[in-house]
């Protein structure tokens, strides 16, 4: 398997035995050791700190835009800012860095190109910098303002809250910042710790007047962008880093849109409906593979692509076709965005539901996308056993948890010591405090959950 966010799971006739760990007794033996399957370990064997939590799952190239060239996301997003400087005279893009092409080289070029009139450096201060692109996009032009992480929005919330999404209505429509554009690189990495992991789509979503979009690929990232840009309503655009050189696909040179708040089925199914957004949607994509495969369940994969406003009607179309519903997302569980799908459509389809819907989010840890925490969807009556590789990559074999689900019963374990005494100081999980690890050798194969009461 691939060195992403693995879920590996095992039905009913699953060899393993899991008494002792599953209904949180123990054993009379003096050691319980369960271990991890072989075919969980990651096909990279040199630890990398990076190490991707997914595969990269492309679209088919687009035949309706016209010629294609090979683009990751990056250089689809230059692709974008260029045609818009190219055909909007009034559009400029601002921001810390960007005259030199901006950290993750979004820019690159475009200020040779267009002029430093129209590419320029701003002021380290993100407030700053959406008020002047709220002055500007008042003042009538397209204004293009860069946030070089999405971390580092927050001193900025004032301005796009309170501002920028309520400038049509304290006005009665006389003026809006309807061209204003902020991009922000979003979610995990591998190596982003505190300040550079961070998805914070739902502190945005409770405001009304902004829309707030994220796409899963270079196809999407263009098009998309460009609908944003040619919106009549301030958005905001945040772009999945991790993706910036990992995606790779044939992009179409010449400008097109993507419709704004139109979610987008990419794989059809009957028993559970799988709704994400960003890098999650290729982890969804390769559980949906996985479940058909050992469970011979068919998932329906959804994009939602629009996070406000989002597309209530494809969901719930899904959701009274399959009565079930899995959420995930990067960003931690509580107040996260999919508690709001969840809410909706248990509102609008609680006649249709089968199961619970489930949502896959992160513990709520201010280290946030260093560890990713999934629970099953409840599609199989049978115990599951799930192998997650952490959102931001880490070491093999040192950063992986395990969770173990049975009905209500939920137990943990991290292949990271440290991070395991913090889930056991901060979280009740039924018979976690009398487990601990041992480490046999290299590789994910072979480390043991053991149960030492």
């Amino acid at each position: 398997m691939a060195a992403a966010a693995r879920f590996f799971i095992r039905g009913a006739n699953s060899k393993l035995s899991f008494s002792g760990v599953v209904t949180g007794t123990h054993s009379s033996f003096a050691a319980t050791l369960l271990k991890l399957s072989p075919s969980c370990s990651s096909r990279t064997k040199t630890p990398r700190r990076n190490a991707a939590h997914f595969t990269f799952q492309p679209d088919p190239v687009p035949a309706q835009y016209g010629p294609t060239q090979k683009m990751n996301l990056f250089q689809s997003v230059t692709s974008a800012l260029d045609n818009t400087l190219a055909n909007d005279p009034t559009a400029v893009i601002f921001g810390e860095d960007v005259a030199f092409g901006g950290v993750f080289r979004c820019t690159v070029g475009l200020r040779d190109k267009y002029g430093k009139d129209r590419v320029f450096n701003t002021p380290l201060c993100e407030q700053g910098i959406v008020g002047f692109g709220i002055g500007v996009a008042v003042a009538g032009a397209t204004a293009i303002a860069e946030i070089q992480f999405a971390d580092y929005i927050f001193p900025a919330f004032d301005q796009i809250v309170n501002e920028a999404a309520k400038y049509r209505y304290r006005s009665g429509n006389l003026y809006d910042c309807g061209n204003l554009t902020i991009r922000a690189p979003w979610g995990c990495v591998g190596h982003g710790s505190l300040y550079h992991s961070q998805s914070p789509e739902a502190f945005f979503a409770h405001c009304p007047g902004i829309k707030i979009v994220i796409p899963r690929g270079p196809v999407q990232a263009k098009g998309l962008l460009l609908s944003c840009i040619a919106d009549k309503n301030p958005c905001i655009f945040f772009e999945p880093k991790i993706l910036y050189r990992a995606a790779v696909e044939q992009v179409p040179v010449e400008p097109y849109t993507i419709p704004l708040s139109q979610a987008e089925i990419l794989q059809e199914g009957s028993d559970v409906t799988l709704v994400a957004w960003g890098t999650q949607i290729h982890v969804m994509r390769e559980v949906a593979n996985m479940a058909q495969e050992k469970l011979g369940v068919s998932c329906e994969v959804i994009d939602l692509q629009t996070i406000q406003p989002w597309d209530t009607e494809t969901i719930c179309k899904s959701v009274v076709k399959t009565g079930r519903l899995l959420i995930s997302h990067e960003a931690p569980i509580t107040g996260g965005f999919a508690a709001e799908i969840s809410s909706t459509v248990q509102e609008e389809c609680f006649l249709n539901l089968e199961a619970p819907i489930t949502r896959d989010d992160q513990l709520l840890n201010p280290c946030q996308s260093q560890l990713l925490v999934a629970l099953s969807p409840p599609v199989h009556p049978s115990p599951l056993f799930l192998f997650i590789h952490p959102a931001s990559g880490g070491q093999p074999g040192k950063d992986t948890l395990l969770i173990i689900q049975s009905g209500s019963s939920i137990q943990m374990c991290s292949m990271s010591l440290c991070v395991f005494q913090q889930l056991k100081g901060c979280y009740s999980t039924s018979g976690l405090e009398n487990f601990t690890l041992l480490q046999g050798g290299k590789g994910l194969d072979s480390f043991y959950l053991c149960d030492i009461s």
